[in-house]
């Protein structure tokens, strides 16, 4: 249980990977949220962790929102709210040149 917050400790995501503690855990989120905010809002939404609870909150540009325990949850949030499909590997997304036609 956290201290601070009173709810149950999150078991870490596999993108956590090498967060020897939980300030290395912040720090991954931190970095998680920030490409997040880059990415998202080119399909309408956009993404905040707000750190000191479980969860990203999805939410699209009418007020609508959703709450998201991990990356899974965050992309299938994003779509419905988002209203399209979202593919995380795209190019544009992983910084690879798309394959010439």
């Amino acid at each position: 249980m956290c201290g601070t917050c009173g709810f149950p400790q999150a078991k870490g995501h596999w993108t956590e990977a090498g967060a020897a503690t939980a300030h290395d855990r912040v720090r991954a989120r931190y970095r998680r949220a920030r490409l997040l905010q880059r990415i998202l809002p080119a399909f309408g939404v956009s993404a905040h962790d707000p750190i000191s609870t479980p969860g990203v909150v999805v939410s699209d540009m009418r007020g609508n929102h959703e709450i998201a325990a991990d990356l899974a949850q965050l992309w299938a949030a994003a779509e419905r709210l988002g209203g399209r499909a979202i593919d995380p590997l795209d190019p544009r997304f992983i910084g690879e040149a798309p394959e010439p036609s």
